[in-house]
């Protein structure tokens, strides 16, 4: 056959009842490929002729060896050659021998060689234009381990992997309720990803749920290697240097977010989870928030605002006081910060341009290395740089200090993707504030709040509940109140089902 033809028109094309066609045509669409299996056999009495087909390395051999092969091959021996026709084989094989629970049946080569290319394995007999397609995925998979970007001292430990179904099956067993629900669909025309949609029906908007599948079905591209990619795509505001989409490798996390109506979006090879709709506020609180006790939360989510603020405007304040604002500064430190200033050659500005750029450059180098030698790069950096700089008089000390103290205060924020926003404008602030001063900063602050004012995540305003008010949910963003006074979800996520529990302690 001709294999032009068959590549553009196997997707609409019926199997035949002759099983040398189909398996024609399936050796002339896989053959090529040396990781494709095709065996042939002969089943019953009547020796009808069968063949399945599989690729090696994404089947459970031990499934197919022990679920259809010995069935089909000593067991078929059973059935009387004398009055079965060849239909008859083919149901029996259905409906008796084969011996897993995953099985159905396809028509068209495009769904077939779909499933055989997703790890399934069908199974043709001879005389009849179907086949039985067995689930039969089992290819190698990272373990479940401890997650390395969200530690938390209390709360479960176990991250995601890179498997499907392994991730949603973590969700279900926290979630034990009819109503949640999996949907899945394929994106991208060469890898064909699994994606799955998981929300609770009777919790999350109908709108927000409809809005996120109209976007991934909408979606054309060649291929999804990462949840990154999807968050790039379903995005609302693609110019923003905000991150509009939370994701984490936390279970225990995205189950909480589920039942607080939002919608979980899970890429099959990615150990990411998408959740939509996202607000400002989520990307610094940590799991482990509500997992010890109220206050001390309360005082750490104050801690980490505190930290983001220095993170963004720290070395912006230092160098417009020490450039134009010299008044502000109390006077022994103005002379200290003078004195180790004599002899440095750059203006402030470039003084702490470049250590903020160096800073940046020690930390991309320690996170890219191997991790024993990562931390010793970061280390002798920080700590012997630093200091040599100070002492060849290419730096002073207070500038150190600064960088030091604002790189410290960007580990703090729990969200990595928020953290780099602001490791990205905190390069912007110091040119404002190294040329406009105190004035600059101001106004570049302002237009930071306007523009995350102006930004939304799937109909919910980003800077929600301060913008708009909402005082009801203001009791989890500063603080966090007990659970037994949790009553509410939040109003502009959750649609249908707004209380969270009965629970009174009075």
């Amino acid at each position: 056959m001709d294999r032009t033809f068959l590549i553009e028109n196997y997707k609409d094309m019926n199997l035949y009842d002759d099983i040398d066609k189909n398996l024609e045509v399936l050796k002339t669409l896989l053959k090529q490929s040396g990781d494709v299996i095709f065996r042939e056999f002969r089943i019953g009495e009547k020796k009808v002729k069968g063949f399945l087909v599989c690729v090696d390395g994404l089947v459970d051999k031990a499934l197919i060896n022990n679920n259809i092969m010995e069935p089909i091959t000593l067991e078929s021996r059973k059935l009387d050659g004398n009055y079965l026709s060849k239909k008859s084989v083919y149901e029996s094989l259905l409906n008796y021998f084969i011996t897993t629970a995953d099985i159905k049946e396809e028509e068209k080569f495009g769904n077939v060689v779909e499933r055989i290319l997703d790890g399934d394995t069908p199974v043709f007999v001879d005389g009849v234009d179907k086949s039985i397609v067995i689930s039969t995925k089992g290819w190698e998979q990272r373990s479940i381990a401890e997650s390395t970007t969200e530690a938390v001292v209390r709360g479960p430990k176990e991250a995601f992997v890179e498997t499907l179904r392994v991730n949603t099956s973590m969700l279900r067993r926290r979630i034990k309720n009819p109503n949640f629900v999996i949907e899945s669909l394929k994106i991208g025309k060469y890898t064909k990803t699994d994606v799955a949609i998981a929300y609770i029906k009777d919790v999350a908007k109908d709108e927000v749920v409809e809005e996120v599948k109209k976007r991934l079905n909408k979606i054309d591209i060649d291929g999804i290697i990462d949840s990154g990619y999807l968050e790039e795509m379903i995005e609302d505001n693609p110019f923003s240097p905000f991150p509009q989409i939370e994701h984490s490798e936390r279970p225990d996390k995205i189950a909480a977010e589920l039942l607080e109506g939002r919608v979980a979006i899970i890429s099959d090879g990615s150990p990411e989870v998408l959740v939509v709709p996202t607000i400002f506020v989520q990307f610094f609180q940590s799991a482990e928030d509500y997992y010890e006790r109220y206050y001390i939360s309360t005082l750490f989510r104050i801690l980490r605002l505190a930290a983001m603020l220095m993170s963004l405007t720290l070395p912006s304040i230092y160098v417009a006081a020490v450039t134009y604002h010299q008044e502000m500064i109390p006077s022994p430190l103005a002379i200290s910060i003078a004195a180790q200033r004599e002899g440095v050659p750059f203006t402030t500005l470039m003084e702490a341009f470049l250590m903020e750029f160096f800073f940046e450059i020690l930390r991309e180098a320690g996170i890219r290395l191997p991790m024993q030698v990562g931390q010793a790069v970061s280390i002798v950096g920080a700590l012997v740089i630093g200091q040599a700089a100070v002492q060849a008089g290419l730096v002073s000390a207070a500038t150190v200090i600064v960088v030091a103290l604002t790189g410290i205060a960007s580990f703090s924020i729990p969200a990595f993707n928020i953290a780099i926003t602001f490791r990205l404008l905190r390069f912007a602030m110091l040119i404002v504030g190294g040329t406009l001063g105190f004035f600059g900063i101001i106004m570049a602050l302002m237009m930071i709040l306007a523009h995350l004012a102006s930004l939304e995540s799937f109909g919910v305003p980003y800077l929600s509940p301060f913008a708009p008010s909402n005082t009801r949910e203001l009791n989890d963003v500063f603080i966090r109140i007990p659970w037994w006074a949790k009553i509410f979800r939040p109003h502009k996520v959750a649609g249908k089902n707004v209380k969270r529990q009965n629970y009174s302690r009075s």
